[in-house]
């Protein structure tokens, strides 16, 4: 399945803004998910000097066949990129800092003492910075998740992918059973703490085993839901088996609010740290 819809068209514009971030993270040797995911939102982001950083070098160490992201040999951890970090955050304005990383499964703790120390150095810069952070599931590792939620991110997230029965040909590396225990885990450390987690829609699941999802996700306590359609990020990745349509997408996310989570984003360009999604997060930050 090739040929975009015209809702899924967008064009690309090199504003000014546009650039200056791009220059800002280059000059910073800063990676971010948007570039190194083919995030199709990446244009309008960083136009508005919004970025997902993405800590932990640049190649993971599973291969998901939805991911852009480098797999291969993974860097040492760059003891440093904190507080180049930090410098991003304040040269960009940044009120609202999400923070991703690749999964390293050859490091004791997953990343989590990146993680920490990352959200530390944003913190010292004080005033009202919320923070999220989008984990990989640590091997399922209590201690990491722990120490995490320790740290204080405003929102902890951990995405769920897909739904159970495409698990094995979508993250083949991953358990679904896994993903929904480390989001129990954060809120049995830090019942206060708010928790995300997000779906990809055109991987050949079906709506009722979406639903389900949502059950699974609610179940776990999770509080905000992002939906949003796979495509196709290179020549090697999975193909998509249908291009969802905006009016479903509303519909879901109807269904979803339903089920019982605080906030739902959902439709075809929505990624987990889309820029649209940022005033409201923040309010619920404040509220929480």
């Amino acid at each position: 399945m090739n040929k975009f819809p015209d809702w899924l068209k967008k064009r690309f514009i090199a504003t000014p803004e546009y650039i200056k971030t791009k220059t800002i993270l280059k000059d910073l040797d800063i990676n971010t998910v948007c570039q190194h995911s083919l995030c199709p939102n990446m244009n309008e982001c960083f136009g508005r000097s919004h970025a997902t950083f993405m800590i932990l070098g640049k190649a993971c160490t599973r291969g998901c066949r939805f991911c852009a992201v480098e797999k291969g040999q993974p860097e040492d951890v760059d003891r440093g990129e904190p507080k180049r970090i930090k410098e991003a955050v304040f040269k960009l304005s940044l009120k609202h800092v999400i923070i991703t990383s690749v999964t390293r499964d050859d490091l004791d703790d997953g990343g989590a003492e990146q993680f920490v120390n990352t959200i530390n150095e944003i913190r010292s810069i004080g005033g009202d910075i919320t923070i999220e952070i989008l984990t990989p599931d640590f091997k399922g590792k209590k201690e990491s998740v722990e120490k995490v939620t320790m740290a204080k991110p405003d929102i902890f997230g951990h995405n769920i992918e897909t739904v159970p029965s495409l698990y094995k040909n979508v993250c083949a590396d991953a358990c679904y059973g896994l993903s929904l225990n480390l989001l129990r885990e954060v809120k049995k450390a830090d019942n206060s703490m708010l928790t995300k987690s997000g779906i990809m829609l055109g991987l050949g699941e079906k709506e009722s085993e979406v639903l389900e999802v949502f059950k699974d996700l609610i179940g776990a306590n999770c509080d905000i839901l992002t939906i949003g359609q796979y495509l196709k990020p290179h020549k090697d990745a999975l193909e998509v088996r249908e291009f969802i349509h905006p009016s479903a997408f509303l519909r879901l996310k109807e269904e979803a609010l339903s089920y019982g989570f605080k906030h739902v984003e959902s439709g075809p360009f929505v990624r987990s740290s889309y820029y649209d999604n940022k005033d409201m997060l923040t309010k619920l930050c404040s509220r929480n």
